[in-house]
């Protein structure tokens, strides 16, 4: 990459900044950064932490985009921060409808900047929002990362709908009662009902269930045709967050007492080998409720 000046591998069309250096020192990378950006999966994210304290570096601020309950223990991005790393310092979480092809394509496009120190929240979403590019701030990080860490589990499921011709009313029904899941498991965890209403919630819902750049909605796919977990995996060729997402997000909805029956059979679609078609008839036989 320092070579090409481009992640040629997945953003070969977004040439990057004449100032942005490129490097493998961990060290070097931190040497007088104002604020370290973490962009690595979710099952990657504690290792990476551990590696920036293992450098003795003191950092002035941290934000990451990381998304996803920690398969190991359920805890959330921010609480595995808080077990790992001294709080000394800001923090914050970015999350949001953005499509990293597009973002690097100048397309417009806008996401969520959450911090519990409002003016590192401010701080940062002056510094990265450009013409093309607008950050709005947040107070409430559980809801933010909530949103991130379920709405993959749903675009598997849009994906397993579309993929078997259910049509649109399906996937409005199941964008509509994932958001509901989405929002009961936010306010078990503290999280502030009108978050899931904005672009960290229903915002990165939509976008990742509707648009196939989503590869937890290819995945989703590539299950109605036909493959096994293993090939769609490879198919994919990246993470599939959603695919963690299934066993972490129902783990923490069983502690909670949270029912996210959307979840509970994509979880069996994926670990258990259930035909999508018989989940599928499963939620559609559950006993009448009251929306809520």
């Amino acid at each position: 990459m320092a070579q090409a000046r481009r992640n040629e591998k997945y953003s070969p069309n977004a040439p990057f900044p004449a100032a942005l250096g490129v490097t493998a020192d961990l060290t070097a990378a931190l040497d007088a950064a104002e604020v370290v950006l973490l962009v690595v999966p979710s099952h990657a994210f504690r290792s990476m932490l551990v590696a920036l304290v293992q450098t003795g570096v003191a950092l002035k601020g941290l934000a990451w985009a990381t998304k996803g309950f920690e398969l190991e223990t359920g805890l959330l991005p921010h609480q595995v921060v808080a077990a790992v790393m001294p709080r000394d310092f800001p923090t914050a979480v970015l999350a949001g409808p953005t499509f990293a092809s597009e973002v690097g394509a100048g397309l417009p496009s806008a996401m969520t900047i959450a911090s519990r120190n409002e003016d590192y929240a401010l701080r940062l979403a002056e510094a990265i929002s450009t013409d093309t590019f607008r950050a709005y701030t947040s107070t409430d990080i559980v809801g933010v990362e909530v949103g991130g860490a379920t709405k993959n589990v749903f675009a598997i499921g849009a994906g397993i709908s579309d993929g078997l011709g259910f049509g649109a009313n399906t996937r409005i029904a199941l964008l509509t009662r994932g958001l509901a899941e989405m929002t009961r498991l936010g306010l078990a965890l503290g999280a502030q009902k009108d978050t899931f209403m904005g672009l960290a919630g229903m915002g990165d819902l939509v976008l990742t269930c509707t648009d196939n750049q989503s590869r937890n909605r290819r995945f989703g796919l590539a299950l109605a045709a036909g493959m096994g977990v293993d090939e769609a995996l490879r198919a994919i060729g990246q993470v599939v967050e959603g695919y963690y997402g299934a066993r972490s997000v129902r783990v923490v909805a069983a502690r909670l007492g949270v029912d996210m029956p959307i979840v509970e059979q994509i979880y069996r679609v994926i670990y258990e080998g259930l035909a999508p078609k018989k989940a599928v008839a499963a939620l559609m036989r559950r006993p009448i409720i009251g929306e809520q």
